[in-house]
């Protein structure tokens, strides 16, 4: 079963998005995350995809009361990213009631993070791999590291791992279609869920990457294509119910 998860993205207390991940490209459209939460959650959707801009920049958490409202205002799962460097951060994020935290650029810096994290919680823990040009990108996709994507996807599994969401970062917020051969091909040569991330466009992109499910990709985040009107979220909850 493919989850739908649409996209909450926090730059100063509001919600943004950006084009290809860069911070000079962003486009607000409200000062009120929690309505966002309110309306996705309304809508059908499985989970919020949660992600803290200016903590991934800075490397802490750093909007901790649009989180905490977003949270308090969703009636379905919310799942984390952004700045998550410590196991104390995980730690509060899970008592705060977020659902899973994704380690980004900690899980590459600090690999013995997500083998703490993955012990102490099971199933909570998710990886980000976001990906330029074929390479794993971190620091708020500034950098990138040389490593192999899929064995990457391999030690992190094996670390206790519960997921990897799979962003193709030249597709994110650019509403130019989802990189459905990479995904596949992606999702096929690692042994561990994959949530898919970057691209979705329109309804053709939702069918196409709800049938990538027998290759193991288990969801779908959607962030600016909801927001700018190309795709209706409680358009893609009916064709994704009707596809179970």
């Amino acid at each position: 079963m493919v989850r739908l998860l649409p996209a909450i993205d926090l730059l100063d207390g509001m919600v943004v998005r950006l084009k290809k991940g860069d911070y000079g490209q962003k486009t607000v459209y409200s000062d009120d995350p929690a309505s966002f939460a309110r309306k996705w959650s309304d809508s059908g959707a499985d989970a919020i995809h949660l992600v803290d801009l200016d903590g991934a920049k800075a490397g802490r958490p750093v909007n901790k009361d649009a989180i905490r409202a977003i949270v308090r205002s969703a009636d379905i799962p919310v799942e984390i990213g952004g700045g998550i460097r410590t196991v104390q951060t995980v730690t509060e994020y899970l008592d705060l009631g977020i659902y899973q935290v994704i380690l980004g650029t900690s899980a590459f810096e600090n690999p013995d993070l997500v083998l703490a994290c993955a012990d102490l919680y099971p199933d909570r823990i998710l990886v980000g791999m976001d990906v330029k040009d074929g390479k794993p990108a971190t620091k708020g996709w500034l950098e990138t590291v040389d490593d192999d994507p899929v064995e990457l996807a391999y030690k992190f599994a094996a670390m206790g791992a519960a997921g990897i969401i799979f962003t193709d970062i030249s597709r994110d917020g650019a509403l130019v279609g989802a990189n459905i051969e990479g995904l596949k091909a992606f999702a096929s040569a690692v042994d561990i869920p994959v949530t898919a991330s970057g691209g979705v466009t329109d309804i053709r992109d939702v069918k196409a990457i709800a049938e990538l499910e027998q290759y193991g990709v288990t969801g779908m985040i959607i962030g600016k294509a909801i927001y700018e009107g190309t795709l209706s979220l409680d358009e893609a909850v009916s064709i994704v119910k009707n596809l179970r």
